[in-house]
């Protein structure tokens, strides 16, 4: 196939060795680059309608960390280099003298992970989509990666394209997107140290690894999220990331549906790429202007399993689906975090919430998948937050709290009489209401018994025709 012609680069000393990572194009009829490797080009692209639509992701932090799985998926970072006491404690009390971290490698078995009941229990949760670290800061790859020689999961551990496994499971058994999260830099590669200490006027590490390895997960794998994270402290011309990312959106297998996020280089998150992020757990409780995810965990103070956390360390249902209900009012998607263990498994805590949150999602779902912002987020009565379908004239009012009086106040919707129309989703039966002035309606709900409520975690009312 012949080499399609590439951009131009940032004359960072290193044209020659970048143009020749990119791939060929694909054999078909050739397409003129829509994109150019400029911020103000790509941050032009339109987001791939069905990421809004989706709404829930599920997020996996697994890897080497997932062997001493204590403290957080930054255990080699705190241990070795923090050199924080109860990191160096933990190893002092359980492994001898001179074990390194390279030795958690073959430990890293994957022996009970079985794809296909991931892909299941994501299909479960009501998820539509899902991404996993293919490689995390300590540089281990989840795939048979060509840069990094006996470091992966191929060579070293399961002997198994983790990778492979899931992203086959998740497109024959469910109606997830599969997406990948890849960091770009790795806390102690020599090439990386190397440059860092040249103040990043080379770019050894990027050229012979880092870009190496996202051209190869996006041929090989197809992700239709592409999670980058991890900038070590370089800029996007240190990484080269607009002459990827116009490659990704022009001629990339996935041009068409990819979406990315903003952490590309210093200074690009919350200000360039696909969609924001922000910042870990970001959560602004108010409409953004552009399309944003809030990356969480259910543990909440790990990424990564930890063998240590406690029942109280993890969210509850409640919290999740609060957490859920009101990024999507807020315009925003949520991708919510569980950590498998090394052997494969997903311990039963996160399995059970998956599983919890699908419970709602059947009932509710309407009230979050490809819904819209509306006029206002939140109303005066608290724990009560607002999603839309304009072209139905349906808004969706979410309320977390069964009110003891059975009367619900909201004082945001204008209703009409004749028009207006209140159901509870799952029960179906239209509700009696009054409308207040100057504005307001008071809603009667239904007399039903615990075991009659369609849900146990938040309810959603149908409001059709209210301004």
């Amino acid at each position: 196939m012949r080499p399609s012609a590439p951009p131009a680069l940032p004359a960072l000393g290193l044209a020659l060795p970048l143009l020749l990572l990119l791939p060929p194009a694909p054999r078909a009829a050739y397409r003129a680059p829509r994109f150019d490797p400029t911020w103000k080009s790509l941050d032009a692209r339109p987001l791939p309608a069905w990421f809004d639509q989706a709404k829930f992701g599920i997020f996996v932090h697994w890897g080497v960390f997932s062997v001493p799985s204590f403290g957080s998926e930054w255990f080699w970072w705190y241990w070795q280099e923090k050199k924080i006491p109860m990191y160096v404690k933990f190893m002092e009390d359980n492994y001898r003298p001179d074990f390194k971290y390279e030795d958690f490698g073959p430990l890293f078995t994957a022996r009970f992970f079985n794809a296909s009941y991931w892909a299941d229990v994501f299909q479960a949760s009501g998820a539509k989509y899902t991404v996993l670290t293919s490689k995390h800061h300590e540089g281990f790859t989840l795939w048979g990666s060509k840069h990094s020689w006996n470091w992966n999961a191929v060579d070293v551990g399961p002997k198994r394209d983790l990778v492979k496994e899931l992203e086959a499971a998740i497109r024959n058994r469910t109606d997830l997107r599969f997406g990948l999260y890849y960091s770009l830099f790795e806390w102690f590669h020599p090439l990386f140290l190397e440059d860092k200490s040249r103040s990043f006027h080379q770019q050894q590490f990027p050229v012979s690894k880092t870009l190496p390895e996202l051209y190869e997960l996006v041929n090989k794998y197809q992700p239709e999220v592409l999670w980058s994270d991890g900038d070590g402290d370089a800029p996007d011309e240190y990484w080269n990331s607009t002459v990827f990312l116009a490659w990704l959106y022009n001629q990339s297998p996935v041009r068409d549906t990819v979406v990315t996020n903003d952490r590309w280089g210093l200074g690009t998150i919350c200000k360039h790429g696909g969609y924001y992020t922000c910042s870990d757990r970001y959560h602004p409780g108010h409409l953004l202007p552009h399309k944003w995810e809030n990356c969480m965990t259910i543990d909440k103070f790990s990424w990564g399993y930890r063998r240590d956390a406690r029942l109280s360390d993890y969210l509850t249902i409640e919290e999740l689906v609060k957490e859920l209900v009101e990024t999507v009012s807020c315009g925003g998607n949520l991708l919510m975090n569980i950590g498998p263990t090394y052997d494969g498994t997903i311990p039963v805590i996160f399995e059970e919430r998956l599983r919890q949150m699908g419970t709602w999602l059947k009932v509710n779902g309407e009230a979050i998948y490809e819904t819209y912002p509306w006029r206002s987020q939140s109303d005066v009565t608290p724990d009560v937050w607002y999603t839309s379908k304009p072209k139905q004239k349906l808004v969706y009012a979410i309320y977390l709290k069964w009110p003891t009086s059975r009367h619900l106040f909201l004082g945001q919707p204008i209703a009409t009489p004749g028009a207006t129309e209140i159901k509870l989703l799952g029960h179906g039966q239209p509700l009696n209401w009054t409308s207040l002035k100057p504005s307001g309606i008071l809603v009667e709900l239904p007399r039903l018994t615990f075991d009659q409520m369609p849900c146990k975690w938040g309810w959603a009312l149908a409001l059709t025709n209210v301004i």
